[in-house]
């Protein structure tokens, strides 16, 4: 029993990590821009889809997967860039409502395009070769890509950390956060700034999607069943914070998936009990003090 839970909560982590990317991106938007996008699903659906185009292209295996983990992000990174330089900006100084309902109908707009594009069948994306098998932790096989996963989520969560810390554009970000009007006062463009963060964000949207598309099928509807989760990931941590992101995505993938051991039924009902749990004793999140943009 305890090997089911140990796997169980590895399992977690691996779907925590892209929670991760994904909650990492919106939090940065909103920490910064104020915007709650929710088309911020719709990037990772996207590039999801562009990696199943780009290996059947391309073809599958190793190559085919480096390839679209190279394009396909970059590609919804300046998809991003678009929304945010021709569309966002427009209403930049309008109420938050606008906003809203502007990041709502690029959804609506987006899973219509996906599916003239692409269809409405589901699609597959097979794992990368040397990646599709497992290797056993306490003699229960633990799949290959999963680590994977856990591996890039860390690796992006330093980069971040070092980015919003130890550069200066970490540091000028702070400070348009703080004062907008003063750095641009100081000659520095502030829009460009703003445009270049929501780009990053989307930027790891497709990340996210990339990954994630090998795991389970590519359909209509998953960018809001992973937005959902990963507004919830933010609220937990508390908005802006990176570092809270990553917790708790970490605890509701966990949750989530060691829950299933216990009560299948309730799996989705998991992650709102642990939202719950978070606000009754911290209502502005887990770092929600603090802010890490």
């Amino acid at each position: 029993m305890l090997e089911s839970i140990l796997i169980q909560a590895l399992s977690g982590v691996s779907s925590g990590m892209v929670l991760f990317l994904m909650a990492s991106g919106l939090t940065l938007i909103f920490g910064t821009l104020r915007v709650a996008n929710f088309a911020h699903g719709s990037f990772y659906m996207i590039a999801a889809y562009l990696s199943y185009s780009l290996m059947r292209f391309v073809g599958g295996g190793a190559w085919g997967f480096i390839v679209s983990l190279l394009l396909a992000p970059l590609g919804v990174a300046l998809i991003g860039a678009v929304v945010e330089r021709f569309l966002l900006r427009r209403i930049a100084t309008r109420a938050h409502q606008y906003q809203l309902i502007l990041t709502y109908a690029l959804t609506l707009v987006v899973a219509d395009a996906v599916k003239i594009i692409w269809g409405g069948d589901n699609h597959t994306v097979p794992r990368p070769s040397g990646l599709d098998g497992a290797f056993d932790i306490f003699g229960t096989p633990f799949p290959s890509y999963y680590a994977l996963l856990i591996s890039v989520g860390g690796l992006i969560a330093l980069a971040l950390h070092l980015l919003l810390t130890s550069t200066r554009f970490g540091r000028v970000l702070r400070a348009a956060v703080a004062d907008g009007q003063m750095v641009g006062a100081l000659g520095i463009n502030v829009p460009l700034l703003y445009t270049g963060v929501f780009a990053l964000g989307a930027w790891l949207a497709g990340l996210a999607g990339v990954l994630a598309a090998p795991v389970g099928s590519i359909s209509l509807g998953m960018d809001s069943s992973i937005i959902i989760e990963s507004f919830a990931v933010v609220i937990i941590g508390g908005a802006g914070s990176v570092g809270g992101a990553l917790l708790g995505a970490l605890i509701i993938g966990i949750t989530k998936s060691v829950g299933i051991l216990f009560a299948p039924k309730l799996a989705v009902a998991f992650i709102f009990i642990a939202l719950c749990a978070v606000l009754v004793f911290r209502p502005k999140g887990l770092f929600g003090h603090t802010a890490a943009v």
